[in-house]
């Protein structure tokens, strides 16, 4: 019962405050376009899965087309394209399709949308990239762990009960995901991707 209120509690409002950031979009034929492109790749990233000891799938760089497009364009698109990306893993990613209709509301609408929460502190500083960066794995985390405690509980090892099945599983591949996908970010130069993404809307 206090999983499922947690749950809900957190799903709720992840889903209501995202939709009050996304506020104020307006979408160009640019706009849609990049996030076409990065929708598909995180969706063709996320399809290549490397197994880990746990049971647990290691997807290389299948956080970074998101992470990239609200740190050099528009975290509100990246947020929107996260959803849209929940939306089609039903139908494309055999590895996401759900076991019981709440859970495309608690893990697919949080674990995409979250990666444009990488640019709601900004791009110009490296400490900005990090926290945004950081908050992003972290909800991307949340969604997963209680995702697993609520739908997957069934499947936990002997002796160590939902919660601790969940976390086991779904950090053991987000941890190393995320660290990668941020070591890969702060090494980038955003700055220049930024200003050619700008002048490309200019043009």
């Amino acid at each position: 019962m206090i999983s499922a209120t947690v749950t809900t509690v957190f799903t709720v409002s992840y889903l209501l405050f995202t939709l009050w950031l996304c506020r104020g979009l307006r979408l160009t034929a640019k706009s849609i376009c990049l996030a076409g492109l990065c929708t598909a790749l995180t969706l063709v990233l996320n399809s290549i899965m490397i197994p880990l000891p746990t049971g647990s799938t290691f997807n290389f760089g299948s956080m970074l087309p998101l992470m990239l497009l609200a740190l050099v364009y528009d975290y509100r698109l990246a947020m929107v394209s996260g959803w849209l990306c929940g939306v089609l893993a039903l139908f494309l990613l055999p590895a996401w399709q759900p076991v019981h209709w709440a859970q495309v509301f608690v893990e697919h609408l949080v674990c995409f949308s979250c990666l444009g929460y990488a640019g709601v502190f900004g791009s110009d500083k490296r400490w900005k990239i990090l926290y945004g960066a950081l908050l992003s794995v972290f909800l991307s985390a949340v969604g997963h762990v209680l995702s697993g405690v609520i739908f997957f509980s069934q499947n936990a090892w002997d002796g160590w009960g939902a919660w601790g099945y969940s976390l086991a599983y779904n950090l053991s591949s987000k941890i190393p995901e995320g660290i990668l996908t941020i070591l890969i970010l702060l090494a980038l130069p955003l700055s220049a991707l930024k200003k050619a993404a700008k002048e490309g809307t200019q043009t």
